[in-house]
């Protein structure tokens, strides 16, 4: 049996983003993150859905969504 790596998906809340252009600032900034390999924002409901190779380090994800603009305000 041969040990692939499995992904990670978390799902986080984040303030702030009200249209198609705070969505993609969000993914920019996510999707630059080490072992990233997926992010989906949807501006309606405030979730931010990340793909990567292995748990994210919270901090670094609330310092990217800093970057652009905007506010994690946690897990969903």
């Amino acid at each position: 049996m041969s040990s692939q790596p499995t992904a990670t998906t978390t799902v986080y809340r984040v303030t702030g983003m009200t249209c198609g252009h705070c969505e993609s600032a969000v993914k920019e900034e996510l999707s630059a993150l080490a072992g990233v390999t997926s992010v989906q924002a949807v501006a309606a409901s405030g979730e931010v859905t990340v793909v990567s190779a292995a748990p994210l380090d919270e901090e670094a994800v609330r310092a990217a969504v800093d970057e652009a603009g905007y506010e994690l305000t946690g897990r969903v």
